[in-house]
């Protein structure tokens, strides 16, 4: 089966390569806004809005069939009510980071699997407990640079993980890309592991 990952991400690249998965990587550019309010529904929005705009693409080139697999994802952190996407600037990923400074927040990442006519969603939800960050370090930290691509403004594979207390969940939700559950999702929709899915 060709395996087609729906994501620029360098992290969900990684993470996919980990697990033994044989893949290309095609991504289609998506409007990423949406009204939805409850995260777990927008990250599935999301992630199957990508899979579908990746699939349209294919097939104008004449290489969509049953024999391909598109992996989608989506992930954003929540605090509350607020829901964190990237940041639009430095200054907008320092107002996000004095929000989760000293508390715990919830990472949510959504998944989308299209196959030929079918398509399935699930997500995964990781609380992070994050310590607390005083403005010099919250400064410090945006001048590196990290936080400008990262929902929620950090990486917790990175130097955020300096103020993460612990978390509770799949760590790799939280990187990007839900192992447990898209090995759950992917026996579920075509009865296989994932490092069997490159070989199928």
């Amino acid at each position: 089966m060709r395996v087609i990952l729906a994501s620029r991400s360098p992290r969900r690249r990684e993470i996919l390569t980990m697990l033994g998965v044989k893949f290309e990587i095609v991504s289609a550019d998506v409007d990423e806004s949406s009204p939805e309010p409850d995260p777990t529904a927008l990250v599935q929005e999301l992630a199957l809005r990508k899979g579908r705009a990746t699939r349209d693409l294919l097939a104008a080139r004449g290489e969509w069939d049953a024999s391909t697999l598109i992996i989608a994802s989506d992930t954003v952190v929540a605090k509350g009510n607020a829901i964190l996407g990237k940041p639009a600037d430095d200054a907008d990923a320092a107002r996000m980071l004095h929000l989760l400074a000293g508390s715990t927040h919830s990472v949510i990442s959504g998944i989308a699997l299209l196959t030929g006519e079918r398509e399935i969603t699930d997500a995964d939800t990781t609380a992070v407990r994050f310590g607390p960050m005083t403005d010099a370090e919250i400064a410090s930290y945006v001048q590196t640079g990290e936080p400008r691509d990262k929902a929620g403004a950090y990486a917790v594979q990175g130097l955020a993980s300096l103020w993460i207390e612990g978390l509770d969940g799949d760590y790799f939700n939280v990187v990007g890309l839900p192992v447990h559950r898209l090995g759950a999702l992917v026996h579920r929709f075509l009865g296989v592991t994932l490092p069997e899915l490159g070989r199928k």
